[in-house]
């Protein structure tokens, strides 16, 4: 007996999955398929109620791996200066939080970003891979890592638009 093995590709990522119908999410450039591995990953991180909340981590890389489609201009760019932020900065995920409040109260004009060429290597497969705990904590890292590096053109502008507007919400 044949089985038809269909698959569906997530526009955001580029990650091949196997069909299940999935309908895709309202806010992100991403297949339904992949939304659920993501929606998965969100479930374990929140239930860790970790002190650097690694949450945050995780919702920034989806945003800046998502882009394109449906995705709005600040989800992409605050995706992009939570990276910034958590990986050069060592800001926590709390911190990274309240930076993105910060900076959402002094600017709202936030431009369209095109999706990085190449996309980032790691996408939250490899992070869902990875066993829980410390292993699956890395392997967040080093998507993170991953993704700001699929940036590398973009990294210069987050960096000064980032600090200038971290600079005036303390003013």
């Amino acid at each position: 007996m044949h089985t038809d093995h269909k698959t569906t590709i997530c526009h955001g990522c580029g990650l091949v999955l196997p069909d299940r119908h999935l309908d895709p999410p309202d806010r992100f450039n991403a297949s339904g398929e992949c939304w659920q591995l993501f929606s998965d990953l969100s479930c374990y991180t929140v239930s860790k109620q970790d002190p650097e909340f690694i949450h945050q981590y995780v919702v920034d890389a989806y945003e800046a791996q998502h882009v394109g489609g449906k995705t709005r201009n600040i989800t992409v760019i605050f995706g992009l200066i939570g990276l910034y932020l958590a990986l050069e900065k060592g800001y926590t995920g709390k911190q990274v939080q309240s930076a993105h409040m910060q900076i959402a109260r002094v600017w709202n004009d936030w431009p369209r970003l095109e999706p990085p060429a190449p996309l980032a290597c790691l996408t939250v497969l490899d992070v869902i891979k990875a066993p829980d705990g410390p292993e699956k904590n890395a392997m967040i890292h080093q998507w993170m890592a991953a993704v700001w590096k699929s940036w590398s053109d973009r990294q210069a502008c987050v960096r000064e638009t980032s600090d200038g507007l971290i600079g005036r919400a303390g003013e």
